[in-house]
């Protein structure tokens, strides 16, 4: 298995940040195997979704129906309705492994990579990427 982090830049707010081109060329000459991303964070998931055109900041706004932002959570150190961010991952999980194709990840024509973030208190994410060769 061969492994790399990379760091994403969150900034302040919620936010679903494509990170597809990174993970690209992490695979990019390795052959046929799996990409396993994985974001070691409490508040934060991966998510294979359309970008782009609305669908980010729908799952943005569908999180903040589900998981409202209030001080309705037992876990309340950090921002106003952090504890909504640790429940996060029970719906959106920390993962996802996908097949890589000659060097090329296999997602379908409108499907992106993405790190979710809600955790304004946290400005920057480590995405660490795996590549395990078939």
């Amino acid at each position: 298995m061969d492994t790399t982090v990379i760091t994403v830049r969150t900034g302040d707010r919620p936010v679903v940040r494509d990170i597809t081109g990174e993970a690209e060329r992490f695979v990019s000459g390795r052959g046929d195997g799996l990409l396993h991303v994985f974001v070691p964070h409490a508040t934060a998931g991966v998510a294979i979704i359309e970008t782009g055109a609305g669908s980010d900041e729908d799952l943005l706004t569908a999180i903040n129906e589900l998981l409202p932002a209030e001080d309705k959570w037992r876990h309340r150190h950090g921002s106003r309705g952090h504890g909504r961010d640790h429940v996060l991952p029970a719906w959106i999980p920390p993962y996802a492994s996908l097949p890589v194709l000659d060097g090329r990840i296999q997602l379908g024509t409108w499907q992106s990579i993405c790190l979710v973030d809600p955790n304004g208190d946290n400005p920057s994410r480590q995405v660490r990427l795996s590549f395990l060769a078939g």
